[in-house]
């Protein structure tokens, strides 16, 4: 497996959280308020989530899963194989379709979704890096 990588993705997807942290609001009207701040939130939850789909597709690859047919499938071959478990797949799959949102505009984006991806969500992405860091532990 290539840990490198996969460790220096999971030390970028630390630095978008971080940032991302340091500017979210508390109060769904402070979101609103500010076009700048909503736009970079937005903009940081897209990369974070971008960055748990690469993780997640190198994982795949490194540990010789087969090709995935789409996103869905990478997280159902990491389940699969015990690298995530069934709840962050389902958490995965649901912040791809929070990403999709955001960057297709599949249906209006609403400010009280992204506001709650962002207040509530953020834990579940430290979550995926643990369980990540934990299977790659594991393999030692």
């Amino acid at each position: 497996m290539d840990e490198q990588r996969i460790l220096a993705k999971i030390d970028e997807m630390m630095t978008y959280l971080e940032e991302l942290e340091s500017i979210k609001p508390r109060e769904i009207e402070e979101y609103t308020s500010s076009i700048k701040d909503k736009r970079a939130c937005e903009r940081l939850l897209q990369m974070l989530i971008e960055t748990e789909i690469d993780i997640c597709s190198m994982m795949v690859f490194s540990l010789k899963l087969g090709l995935p047919s789409d996103e869905e499938d990478l997280f159902s071959k990491l389940e699969s194989k015990k690298v995530i478990t069934k709840e962050m797949k389902n958490v995965l799959s649901d912040m791809k379709g929070m990403r999709n949102i955001l960057v297709h505009r599949y249906g209006e984006v609403k400010d009280e979704k992204v506001f709650e991806a962002v207040s509530e969500s953020l834990e579940d992405l430290e979550k995926f890096r643990e369980e990540v860091l934990k299977f790659i532990k594991s393999r030692k």
